[in-house]
């Protein structure tokens, strides 16, 4: 194993099988095209691939060993002869009715019932490959951060800015001072002000939105704690992050496009950060949050005619 690998490895233990379709899904549209052949024939048919030699999988998907094991270390195991066990792991699990293969593919003429069903299962899906990928150390990372913060500065555009707001909207229910900036313009002249015990978070899909990463830019140069929420974890965003997040990358129709898929998943990371920080600021969450229930209780009471 070389160094780099080493370094990659130490101290992680490899993810369990059913951790292995996330990763493939995640990672698969950073990887060369012969890495995702690689990646898609063991998400497909693990049972088969796991009965496979390093030469007949290379064979099979018309690549080579080499190719093999950078596939196999980059979805996170240290050699081959790790990936086989993971499959065949995740074979017997398919096999005993814990995760079904069905597809979510949306056509244009389909009865209303059967979208609303695609749809769930599809969401559920994103949701648990989410779960799966996420790495509870960084987030554990973040939710410090942001229980600690001075001020906290959140950046996404389109659906991400959406996001960016149910954050920050969290995070003021609790008593803590929160911004989303969806203008890059201001949100770059924010992230200038900020400091050391302020945190910046960068919300992106793709983790190459330009309008999102030069504010996070911006804020690490400053010293601020940056957090990068992004389903591409090599993605440019990451170079300025402290702690990144990774999101679930979903198979997208054409009638459902990516937003869709990222939106759900990166309202379950947004989510951990807030209960995690709630449950760290507790003594102080609690009071805030029942005080902001009772400056709206009456907004919701029925006025009598």
């Amino acid at each position: 194993m070389t160094q780099e690998v080493k370094e990659i490895f130490a101290g992680e233990p490899p993810p369990p099988p059913a951790a292995l379709a996330a990763k493939v899904r995640t990672l698969a549209p950073s990887m060369t095209r012969s890495m995702q052949r690689v990646a898609e024939a063991v998400a497909q048919d693990p049972a088969g691939c796991a009965a496979l030699t390093v030469t007949g999988l290379a064979e099979l998907t018309g690549t080579s060993e080499a190719t093999v094991v950078r596939t196999a270390r980059l979805l996170g195991y240290p050699g081959y002869r790790d990936l086989r066990l993971a499959l065949a792991g995740l074979a017997a699990q398919q096999q005993s009715g814990r995760a079904p293969a069905v597809t979510a593919d949306i056509a244009v003429d389909d009865p209303i019932a059967d979208v609303v069903a695609k749809l769930a299962y599809d969401e559920q899906q994103t949701l648990a490959d989410t779960a799966a990928a996420l790495d509870t150390v960084q987030l554990g990372a973040a939710v410090g951060a942001l229980a600690a913060a001075r001020r906290t500065d959140v950046y996404g555009v389109g659906a991400s800015g959406l996001v960016a707001q149910d954050l920050t909207q969290k995070l003021l229910r609790i008593g803590l001072i929160a911004h989303a900036h969806n203008d890059p313009h201001l949100a770059v002249t924010n992230a200038v002000q900020l400091r050391a015990k302020d945190v910046a978070i960068a919300i992106t899909h793709s983790g190459a939105t330009g309008d999102v990463i030069e504010p996070l830019r911006v804020a690490f140069e400053h010293g601020a704690t940056t957090i990068a929420i992004t389903g591409r974890p090599d993605g440019p965003v990451t170079q300025y992050a402290d702690h990144i997040l990774t999101t679930s990358t979903a198979r997208e129709s054409e009638l459902r496009p990516a937003a869709m898929s990222s939106r759900t998943s990166q309202l379950l990371v947004v989510d951990c950060l807030f209960i995690g920080v709630a449950q760290r600021t507790y003594e102080t969450a609690a009071p805030a949050l029942s005080a902001s229930y009772e400056a709206l209780a009456h907004r919701h009471r029925s006025t009598p005619r």
